[in-house]
């Protein structure tokens, strides 16, 4: 995926844009790489969208690794780190693969979803 983009929007957005993909998808056009979270009240958002999660965020976008070596970037601790990889894995903005290492095993790499990402908050 291309770019990632979550906001606030009504339920009436919602279904209109899906329409429009629809329509789009019925014409045989190709459909945008991109994917839209949205929320309707924007303190669901921000629940989502805590200070230590859009660090972890960014820290997981610059270099994708296992939880613990994130975590040891960060200087948190592992457990409250996995906890907000699980809850930013839920939402779609990163992903948990497991990876093998040569002759060493496997271990899960967390990586961010899209090379792009959008944030917007509107409050009407």
């Amino acid at each position: 995926m291309t770019k990632l983009t979550i906001k606030t929007r009504t339920e009436k957005d919602f279904f209109k844009r899906g329409r429009e993909l629809a329509k789009a998808a019925d014409r045989g056009e190709r459909l945008p790489d991109e994917r839209t979270i949205s929320f309707e009240d924007p303190a669901d958002l921000m629940k989502l969208i805590t200070a230590a999660r859009l660090a972890l965020f960014r820290t997981v976008k610059e270099m994708p690794g296992s939880i613990t070596e994130i975590s040891e970037r960060l200087h948190r601790d592992r457990s409250a780190v996995k906890r907000d990889i699980d809850e930013l894995e839920r939402a779609g903005l990163v992903t948990i693969a497991v990876k093998v290492l040569p002759g060493h095993g496997r271990m899960k790499e967390v990586r961010a979803t899209a090379k792009r990402f959008s944030l917007q908050a509107e409050i009407t």
